[in-house]
């Protein structure tokens, strides 16, 4: 029986990870991210609130004030990548990343230029400033016209690598090189994995029997399992990056599972079968009258169906982190023997938690991703169906 798995995984790994399919899913989830990655980023505040916080210069009221910075640094997209900062000096430590935008001609530069958004940047006569996360267009000054607390200056086009983008990059180059490697140990050990596939040969084998297989179905889940391998390992190994306090959280941010949603509809539109498309828009043994009134409601379910995954991976890893940094940050509030070992023993039973849901919500995704195929392949009996 082990041996019938292993020729099985075999062929598995052969079919996925030898030929160019793989690459392309992964290069479709990423190619078009840039462009709206910054969907986190934070609104510029209010003049109202920084009159406040302004007035507020009671100790407190200052600790709140760095710990929601440190939260916004952990959880929102930035267009360079710090790890830390020095706060007597100001220095920030890490790299800064390409900024690319498109503004009556191609600009590119690097986001050092912004100085963590002290400077004007200049390039080609053009002046940017990088305000909140978000880069507008300037006078030479970094003059920016605000109303009720927001800019009103020119935003180009931003297709900049950003912090998750880079991240993002970074996995897809270790799955392409990782799995790669898989392939051809099978084919140079005679079915036998070597290094690191002795320990991905069983979560591939489980991908394919407990969710391809029964979701899908023997006849058709060959097909889509380059895109759910793909998308299981990116989504789980994103999620892993993330518990790292760099603040990595690519997908806690909504524009990345929505790329991940518009995937899973694209692949279940193209390949449906006829039944799939009959049973939403002429529903086989219902009344006529009825026919009508459910076609819209099952058209609208389709296309709700993928957007759910969105919102179910991205409030869970959004909401985990800012659950674990609100918790390590009222260690500093509460600044008792008390509160503190308190609020650090929650942070890190949640931190455990965090850890298994980084791989639950890769499973689930998956797993409803593959719902959805197997719908679309689903074969019917009209005939006698509704005996």
């Amino acid at each position: 029986m082990h041996q019938i798995s292993e020729i099985k995984f075999r062929q598995i790994i052969v079919m996925v990870f030898s030929k160019k399919s793989f690459l392309y899913s992964i290069v479709a989830l990423i190619a078009f991210l840039p462009s709206v990655l910054l969907a986190n980023s934070p609104e510029p505040a209010s003049g109202h609130e920084e009159a406040v916080t302004k007035e507020n210069q009671d100790p407190k009221a200052e600790i709140k004030k760095q710990i929601n910075e440190v939260k916004n640094h952990h959880v929102l997209d930035s267009h360079s990548f710090n790890f830390f900062a020095d706060e007597e000096t100001g220095k920030h430590y890490g790299f800064p990343l390409p900024i690319i935008l498109w503004d009556n001609g191609l600009h590119i530069f690097s986001s050092s230029k912004f100085h963590e958004g002290k400077s004007v940047a200049e390039d080609g006569g053009n002046y940017y400033v990088l305000h909140h996360e978000r880069i507008y267009k300037t006078d030479a000054a970094g003059t920016l016209t605000e109303h009720d607390g927001h800019p009103t200056n020119a935003k180009p086009l931003d297709f900049s690598i950003t912090k998750g983008v880079f991240s993002m990059l970074i996995i897809a180059l270790l799955m392409f090189l990782l799995f790669r490697g898989l392939g051809k140990s099978y084919s140079k050990n005679g079915g036998v994995a070597a290094g690191a596939g002795r320990f991905f040969e069983p979560i591939v084998l489980f991908v394919r029997d407990e969710i391809a297989i029964p979701n899908i179905g023997e006849r058709h889940y060959k097909k889509y399992m380059s895109h759910l391998l793909t998308v299981f390992f990116f989504i789980w190994f994103l999620n892993v990056i993330g518990m790292l306090p760099f603040g990595i959280n690519v997908t806690g941010n909504i524009s990345v599972t929505f790329g991940l949603a518009v995937l899973t509809f694209i692949i279940t539109t193209f390949t449906a079968k006829k039944d799939y498309w009959l049973h939403i828009f002429w529903m086989p043994g219902v009344p006529v009258p009825m026919k009508i009134i459910l076609a819209p409601i099952e058209l609208m379910g389709a296309i709700i169906k993928p957007f759910s995954l969105m919102i179910r991976l991205y409030a869970n890893m959004f909401a985990g982190h800012i659950v674990i940094m609100s918790l390590i940050g009222m260690m500093f509030i509460f600044k008792s023997w008390i509160g503190s070992p308190l609020a650090f023993g929650l942070s890190f039973v949640i931190s455990l938690i965090e850890i298994l849901v980084t791989l639950l919500q890769a499973y689930i995704f998956t797993m409803l991703t593959a719902l959805y195929f197997g719908a679309a392949v689903e074969e019917h009996h009209h005939d006698d169906a509704h005996h």
